[in-house]
């Protein structure tokens, strides 16, 4: 397989955790998003949204967003189980995904910072509080929901690792980069924390990646 992506990519971080547990080869082609190698032609041939991850694997054109690319390897590959067998269990995680996937993280890329700043002349600052409003939002709602609700173990479903870990610990990883209070999110901290020790998880952080920062 070969993926198109970028270190600090929430989305590729998790395209990459997976592909690690399953114990896929892959080849990771980093676009420069600073520099704004998504926007070339070239890259637009492959995803014409200019957004990573974008997964090759074998003829045909590339698969796009990171959930879908999730589901994708869990029904083509074999290796680590990342959703639940049981309907019910297997909805709670994809429904705990999406609070990150669909509706946190699309809050905060570099496109919507980009635009809101140049196109409503926000200050940096006050799109800082635009972005922090986005991250807090999606913790406490992934806070309350896992702090009280039975499925909850180990992991954000039961004690194995599912596509709702993959999302949780991405977001988490962004908090550190964007200096965000996580106090108030304890039982996010643990799962978090519990993603991170596993080898894969380490293994696919952003700040392991090519291009990322040193410290």
């Amino acid at each position: 397989m070969h993926m198109y992506g970028n270190w600090r990519s929430a989305a590729a971080f998790r395209v990459r955790i997976a592909l690690k547990l399953k114990g896929i080869a892959y080849e990771e082609t980093f676009i420069d998003l600073d520099a704004g190698d998504q926007h070339k032609p070239e890259f637009r041939r492959i995803n014409p949204q200019g957004a990573v991850p974008a997964l090759f694997d074998g003829d045909g054109p590339p698969l796009t967003q990171s959930l879908a690319i999730l589901d994708y390897l869990e029904e083509t590959r074999g290796g680590v189980r990342l959703l639940p067998e049981e309907p019910r269990a297997r909805a709670r995680a994809r429904s705990l995904a999406q609070v990150v996937a669909c509706d946190t993280h699309p809050l905060y890329v570099p496109r919507v910072r980009t635009f809101l700043m140049e196109h409503y002349g926000l200050p940096r600052e006050r799109m800082l509080d635009f972005l922090r409003n986005a991250f807090t939002t999606g913790l406490a709602t992934l806070e309350t929901r896992l702090s009280t609700e039975a499925g909850t173990g180990r992991f954000c479903q039961g004690d194995s690792v599912s596509h709702a870990d993959l999302c949780l610990v991405s977001l988490w990883v962004g908090t550190g980069i964007f200096g965000i209070d996580t106090a108030a999110y304890p039982t996010v901290a643990r799962i978090a924390e519990a993603c991170l020790a596993l080898p894969a998880v380490a293994e696919a952080h952003p700040l392991r990646q090519p291009g990322a920062p040193s410290a």
